[in-house]
């Protein structure tokens, strides 16, 4: 049994420069208040016993505004984050990409447009189709494809430069910068891909996008992993910048 479609096609999004102006803006934020903190955390910041409290907070902060980092990079996929400028969003996306993990951004361009034609079948690469609905199974799958010789590559070189150049005891690399990077990879897999697109009887997907939307309030969506929960919304208006799905969704 399938659900009848609600459609969002109706759902009307601000010009072209107010869009932009607002996506830009929420970037620039999230970015930087991430740039920020690792900064702080690598290179002021120091570890005791007396201070975990606070490390335990900022590495909370990193591992959601590394998320958010990676849906900005999503909207500049799309070409949402700041439309009618590829440019923009092409040097913006890559240049987050590579910080965030070492991420190519042609090769993470390519395969999230083949996840929209092949949703939740064979063929999409954020898809296992061997466990569809196994979450440990699927993440082990789902990390292979995506954390290749490249982000290993570039992690490990990261972890070096702080250890034995910079002498930052690897405790304090790992709790406010592996740790983070990781459970976000976790929390992004897990409310973007996941919960959405795994397959149960007795949640039938609505439409051909084989994909559903969390019931979350407006706050909870955001706090799980800025709306892409709304993973219906999203599937059917990829045009649709990451602010605007709570919107969407009402629609």
């Amino acid at each position: 049994m399938r659900i009848s479609p609600v459609t969002t096609r109706h759902f009307s999004l601000p010009g072209r420069t107010e869009q932009g102006a607002i996506g830009l803006a929420l970037a620039a934020a999230i970015a930087g208040a991430w740039l920020g903190i690792h900064a702080y955390a690598m290179y002021v910041f120091e570890l005791t016993w007396d201070n975990w409290p606070l490390a335990l907070v900022m590495a909370a902060a990193q591992c959601w505004l590394s998320v958010g980092v990676f849906i900005v990079c999503h909207d500049a996929m799309h070409g949402s984050l700041a439309p009618g400028k590829p440019r923009i969003n092409q040097a913006i996306g890559a240049a987050l990409l590579f910080l965030y993990a070492g991420f190519a951004w042609r090769k993470m361009r390519d395969a999230h447009f083949t996840h929209h034609k092949m949703s939740g079948r064979a063929g999409d690469p954020d898809f296992d189709e061997e466990h569809p609905s196994s979450f440990l199974h699927w993440y082990w799958t789902f990390f292979k494809r995506y954390f290749g010789w490249q982000s290993l590559l570039f992690v490990h070189t990261v972890v070096g430069i702080y250890w034995f150049v910079l002498d930052i005891p690897f405790i304090q690399i790992f709790a406010l910068y592996g740790a983070p990077a990781l459970l976000s990879s976790l929390q992004l897999f897990y409310f973007g891909t996941f919960r959405p697109h795994y397959h149960a009887p007795e949640k039938p997907f609505a439409d051909r996008h084989n994909t559903r939307s969390d019931r979350f309030g407006t706050l909870a969506s955001l706090a799980s992993c800025f709306h892409f929960g709304y993973h219906l919304e999203h599937h059917r208006r990829p045009d649709v910048p990451w602010w605007a799905l709570p919107g969407a969704r009402r629609a």
